[in-house]
């Protein structure tokens, strides 16, 4: 068995005297394990770094197998790490939400995603890409919210909440009478990210998606959410 393409590194561990096993998130293959031979000398150790991507050969007797990863360098983002700590909570942040994924379960929409966030990891749109990438997390697992149309009235216009049992928009009118139990719904969800968002709209966003993640993902698998998670919201 064998493949060929690009990964995002999510992480590596110490495997033997010499070797890692390194997590990688391949867009046709999704996230993947695989030995690096050699993975802990000098040369390879920022070769190997979360959030870097490397051009990666997977190789196994059989598919089943853990297998060996022979890589080369595509995009080093070490440098960009070391200088910016934001952007290194950032990183963390997004290991541990790829890593809710099944291994080997391509999510191809999932890492088009991922490679914009790292693009912008250091810029002001990274917290609204956030948003939308937990979201888009939410979905893939099968529990997406629906934000197009109030699930009272059917309208399209004026949401502003989100019914927390159920997941769906509901709009200004129809949820006047039980705002107090309905989650606010930031205008910028339901747009394409491509502006800084103010702040509080961003930690009302952020708290949308918290309490899904948190019902949904995070407390059925014994989970809570990553501390970077926090360390980079309190820090937008």
């Amino acid at each position: 068995m064998e493949w060929s393409e690009r990964g995002l590194i999510l992480g590596c561990r110490k495997h033997g005297e010499t070797s890692v096993i390194l997590e990688l998130m391949t867009r046709a293959h999704g996230r993947h394990l695989g030995v690096v031979r050699g993975g802990r000398s000098k040369a390879m150790q920022p070769v190997l770094q979360p959030g870097n991507e490397v051009a990666a050969v997977w190789r196994a007797r059989l598919e089943e197998h853990l297998g060996l990863f022979a890589v080369e360098a595509a995009v080093l983002r070490t440098d960009l790490l070391l200088s910016n700590p934001q952007g290194l909570r950032g990183v963390n942040w997004l290991g541990a939400l790829l890593r809710l994924l099944a291994e080997r379960d391509p999510h191809p929409g999932l890492y088009d995603r991922a490679q914009v966030l790292l693009e912008h990891l250091a810029t002001p749109l990274a917290p609204a890409l956030f948003v939308h990438f937990e979201l888009a997390l939410l979905a893939e697992l099968g529990f997406g919210l629906d934000l197009e149309q109030c699930a009272a009235t059917g309208a399209r216009d004026e949401l502003v909440f989100v019914s927390p049992k159920s997941g769906r928009a509901v709009s200004r009118e129809a949820g006047a009478p039980w705002a107090a139990r309905l989650l606010p719904l930031p205008a910028f969800l339901r747009e394409a990210p491509g502006l800084p968002v103010e702040r509080e709209k961003l930690r009302e966003a952020f708290r949308l998606t918290e309490f899904f993640l948190t019902r949904d993902i995070f407390a059925p698998r014994g989970l809570t959410a990553p501390d970077s998670r926090a360390a980079f919201i309190a820090r937008c």
